[in-house]
């Protein structure tokens, strides 16, 4: 990420599609051709993982797999696995604009099992082996997780018979045998899930857009990857947690937040070398072509809040890997492309680390509009080696923002912003424009905007409210507002500023 450039952040979840979730089908290729003809450089995901109870991207069942959602059901009919007819429950979804999960997770796979049953039928396995044999390392414990999962009706595997819930070796034997139709089920998903993205992947890279993916720090508590290495995790001897991941009160929250992710058990982890995390971020580096660290100053320090409290105020600050961690994965991997999420509460130790990492931080144009005080989230104060947006996928939309900031705020901002968009070519002076060209005038390497805020959609289209529960990952972006209109607005913009 060398030269001045710009991007989009638009989850999989929120293209536009047949079948009530955006997924990798044409409306996927439809949205690369949209970005290369905007002169974009950069097409930013969250993470693709498969997603668990409260359909969050950042709380996923597998560090590794993903999302069986994201299956491109219209590629299967041409495989004369499924028909249109097998489709109708899913078409049906689509009348809604919004993702409406608990259907889709009941309809959807219903239909991916019987493409599986006329794949099998077929007599179409062997042709997983290959994918087998290369992923064995992460997805036969992930497939047998899922399978038995399956079985004891989607409870987390802390809940599981003693058995199963501490591997013994005889009853996972016996369960490969029994649930061996289940294993080859889940197998298949993520063979579909890996030959589509890398299609897509390469659809866009041959295009000249780069792909930013998102990796969270935490691992979900029921996860194949915490039941597989329990002793990598804060877990007691009757594996239950006893440390949790959160974040320790603030002005936006009284009690914190508690995340509720089993937290690493970082001593175990080093004497091991790092060795999970090195083929994390190897896998990682697979699926996309620059990563984004969530949560990156938890590596320096991390609030950890015991279990079985009731809110994060009860957490303490517990040291970090540091910088072994990152000389471990480069030592290993070589310089990769790597973004830190350095937002939230910041000390020296973890700019220390930002800085010794190498990697660009993040500035947020939302964040620097306090009258009382000067911003270094100030468009001309960015650094080269930063990447900027004006919001995140956990932010207001830049509109649903200027509606709510207070009087004060909105006259600094206003000012702030008198000399943008000018430009009669763009011929729009709307709160979301004049933040995008801020961003994209400044000194930033990379900037980038969700879609809400090129679109200037208020906040009933805001992708997640951190601490909350319902209405959260849901947006979907019409098909017809990707016109050619707003794609000249893009792309007079950002040759304007050399992006």
């Amino acid at each position: 990420m060398k030269d001045r450039s710009s991007g989009i952040l638009l989850h999989i979840t929120s293209l536009p599609g047949d079948y009530g979730i955006g997924d990798f089908g044409k409306c996927a290729y439809e949205f690369v051709d949209f970005l290369e003809k905007s002169h974009q450089k950069y097409w930013q995901i969250l993470p693709m993982g498969i997603t668990g109870y409260g359909d969050s991207p950042y709380q996923s069942f597998s560090a590794f797999a993903g999302n069986p959602y994201f299956i491109d059901l219209n590629s299967l009919i041409e495989l004369d696995i499924l028909t249109k007819e097998d489709l109708k429950s899913l078409s049906e979804l689509n009348t809604i604009s919004n993702i409406q999960y608990d259907k889709l997770y009941i309809d959807r796979y219903k239909v991916l099992k019987k493409a599986f049953l006329n794949f099998k039928n077929k007599n179409l396995l062997y042709t997983l082996n290959n994918f087998k044999n290369k992923n064995i390392w992460w997805l036969e414990n992930y497939a047998l997780y899922m399978a038995i999962k399956d079985k004891f009706n989607d409870k987390s595997w802390l809940e599981w018979p003693r058995d199963y819930k501490f591997r013994d070796k005889k009853t996972l034997k016996k369960a490969k045998l029994e649930l061996q139709d289940e294993i080859n089920f889940h197998i298949f998903l993520q063979y579909l899930f890996d030959k589509q993205w890398n299609e897509l992947k390469s659809y866009a890279n041959n295009k000249g857009i780069k792909i930013i993916g998102d990796i969270p720090i935490f691992i979900a508590t029921d996860s194949a990857d915490t039941w597989e290495n329990p002793n990598m995790f804060c877990f007691d001897k009757k594996l239950q947690p006893t440390k949790v991941a959160g974040c320790p009160p603030d002005a936006f929250s009284a009690d914190g937040q508690f995340w509720g992710n089993v937290l690493y058990n970082w001593k175990y982890i080093e004497k091991n070398n790092f060795k999970w995390w090195i083929k994390r971020i190897k896998s990682c580096f697979k699926l996309y072509d620059t990563v984004r660290i969530d949560h990156f100053r938890g590596f320096e320090s991390f609030w950890s809040i015991p279990a079985k409290a009731k809110t994060a105020r009860f957490g303490k600050w517990e040291k970090g890997p540091g910088m072994k961690l990152f000389n471990a994965i480069k030592n290993s991997l070589g310089n990769l492309d790597i973004i830190a999420e350095d937002l939230g509460f910041l000390t020296p130790k973890v700019y220390k680390l930002l800085k010794d990492s190498g990697f660009p931080g993040m500035k947020i144009l939302e964040f620097a509009f306090d009258s009382r005080e000067e911003s270094d989230y100030l468009p001309h104060k960015y650094p080269k080696k930063s990447i900027a947006y004006t919001g995140t996928h956990d932010n207001q939309t830049v509109v649903g923002w200027y509606e709510t900031i207070n009087k004060k705020d909105k006259i600094f901002c206003d000012d702030y912003l008198d000399n943008f968009l000018k430009d009669k070519n763009i011929q729009d002076n709307s709160i979301n424009w004049k933040f995008i060209e801020a961003l994209w005038s400044s000194n930033s390497q990379l900037v980038v905007a969700p879609m809400q805020d090129f679109l200037g959609l208020d906040d009933s289209s805001r992708m997640n409210t951190p601490s909350t529960l319902g209405n959260n990952w849901i947006w979907r972006v019409d098909k017809s507002f990707l016109d050619s209109n707003l794609s000249q607005k893009i792309s007079i913009l950002t040759k304007k500023y050399n992006r």
